[in-house]
């Protein structure tokens, strides 16, 4: 699904969508609300959403579609790159953000690195993250990580670090299944719905 008010850059990414094998448009929608209220129905994988919407903000509307559907992923398409509206929407349950000059080759990547369960982001972004993280009071000593168990809490900082499912089994010589176990796991302990809230569990 597409959630974005401006109508060029709408068709734009319906467009993109349309002509990608393996990817289907489920519905595009002007505002929040619509988005909201067709959700359930439409049952999209992923949806992109603007923050900066009529009436309901993309924040607003990447919360209330986490709450109506977990299993649905957002990926936020926007033109701001500050710090406060991107924790706002990792927060609020975005599994990855890029800014509006990102390629269409990309945008296509992400969508789908997003429905296999990664977490894209402009590589600006990504900095921003991880510069906003390095606090060594924070992480491994995080209270709300306690119930982990040792593999599940070294699992999580991999995550944290920005380690794919494939690479952290390479890495620790296990099988790519036994660390998506882990991961649901640690979803089901830290009593969160994607990656992204569980490493931001982790860190703060």
């Amino acid at each position: 699904m597409v959630v974005e008010d401006d109508a060029e850059i709408c068709g734009m990414l319906s467009r993109v969508i349309d002509r990608s094998p393996g990817l289907r448009l489920a519905g595009e929608f002007h505002t929040g609300e619509d988005a909201v209220a067709a959700v359930e129905k439409a049952m999209p994988d992923v949806v992109v959403m603007d923050i900066q919407l009529p009436g309901m903000s993309g924040i607003e509307c990447t919360r209330a579609i986490r709450e109506a559907r977990p299993e649905t992923q957002v990926l936020v398409f926007t033109v701001f790159g500050d710090s406060q509206h991107v924790f706002e929407a990792l927060k609020a349950g975005a599994s990855g953000y890029l800014l509006k000059r990102t390629s269409r080759a990309e945008i296509v990547e992400a969508i789908e690195l997003v429905r296999d369960g990664g977490a894209p982001m402009s590589s600006g972004i990504a900095r921003l993250v991880v510069e906003s993280f390095r606090n060594p009071a924070k992480g491994a000593g995080n209270a709300a990580c306690e119930c982990l168990s040792p593999r599940e809490e070294q699992i999580l900082g991999l995550l944290a670090k920005g380690f794919l499912a494939k690479e952290i089994a390479d890495q620790l010589s296990i099988s790519f299944f036994t660390v998506r176990f882990h991961i649901r796991k640690i979803y089901e302990k830290l009593h969160v719905r994607s990656k992204t809230e569980a490493i931001l569990k982790y860190l703060g």
